[in-house]
């Protein structure tokens, strides 16, 4: 049986369909959402649950990569190696990308992340509602809804907007709170304009949007740090961990230039995941540079 209920044939391949391999057909005994039911997990395969695994991370002291990705070998890179390294990792897609790449880079992540021997997550990075939107159409695992331009209200209201529509769509949510200055994909913030997470106002953002997790700004930036190197406040980040419920994993954007050192200090003082972008893409290019000389097209088709 497929479920109770619901009876299931299998054919054999010399059979008269030979590409027909189950009849699926509701039974006596089912109820008459039974066959629904049954079709729907077959077809759909169930999401990964990233607050599960965040939860994980957090309480046993590790912290899961995240990672942009642009296109095909970007998805693979990700997933072999986490299956090479047998760990968790999560796929991320910024809107300037999704724009570019449609709906079949999302396809391809999922597609990936559900065949893979380790779990992995695919997030919609720093969304506006409306990408919040398109990435439930899409059947994305979580969405990062960055309202983190605005105003402490604003942010709680949009930001508790974006959580009700994604929590009825079973997608997770991740918050921002605090401005990280710096570079990602085209969108620019100015160091004056960043702005440190307060820890009381973290605990009063997480109840009142109901965000499964929180990203936190304690000196990280997007882009490359500074000839100073970063310069990460782990008191303030300790702080934050102890304000804010455990049920709410942290989240540190801007993981590239962080020697392994300093990222474990993170992980240590309650990070439980981390992006990375500029230093995949940056290898991405110099392997492009020291392959590919002269005319790309000769390169990639010799």
């Amino acid at each position: 049986q497929a479920d109770k209920g619901v009876p299931l044939w299998q054919l054999g391949v010399d059979g008269k369909w030979p590409y027909l391999h189950y009849i699926v057909f509701p039974g006596n005994v089912g109820s008459v959402d039974a066959i629904l039911e049954v079709v729907t997990r077959w077809s759909l395969p169930p999401k990964t649950n990233l607050k599960d695994m965040l939860l994980d991370a957090s309480k046993n002291g590790y912290a899961i990569g995240a990672f942009n990705v642009y296109d095909l070998e970007g998805i693979r890179a990700v997933v072999d190696t986490a299956e090479k390294c047998r760990s968790p990792a999560i796929l991320q897609i910024h809107p300037t990308v999704l724009k570019h790449a449609g709906r079949t880079l999302v396809d391809a992540c999922l597609s990936a992340a559900r065949s893979a021997a380790v779990p992995i997550a695919v997030l919609m990075d720093h969304a506006s509602t409306e990408e919040t939107q398109l990435s439930m159409c899409y059947g994305m695992d979580a969405v990062l809804a960055d309202n983190s331009s605005l105003l402490f209200e604003a942010n709680v209201e949009e930001t508790s907007w974006e959580c009700h529509l994604a929590h009825e769509h079973g997608m997770f949510v991740e918050g921002e709170l605090g401005r990280i200055s710096g570079n990602e994909d085209g969108i620019a913030v100015e160091e004056r304009l960043a702005a440190l997470t307060n820890p009381n106002q973290a605990v009063e953002f997480v109840q009142r949007t109901g965000v499964d997790f929180l990203a936190v700004c304690v000196g990280n930036v997007h882009g490359k740090y500074g000839h100073l190197g970063p310069k990460i406040d782990l008191d303030l980040l300790r702080s934050i961990r102890e304000c804010v419920p455990d049920h709410v994993p942290l989240v540190l954007h801007g993981a590239s230039g962080l020697d392994p050192e300093l990222l474990q200090s993170c992980i240590a003082a309650g990070v439980a995941k981390f992006n990375v972008n500029t230093e995949l893409r940056q290898a991405y290019v110099d392997h492009l540079s020291a392959f590919c000389t002269g005319d790309l097209l000769v390169a990639l088709s010799g």
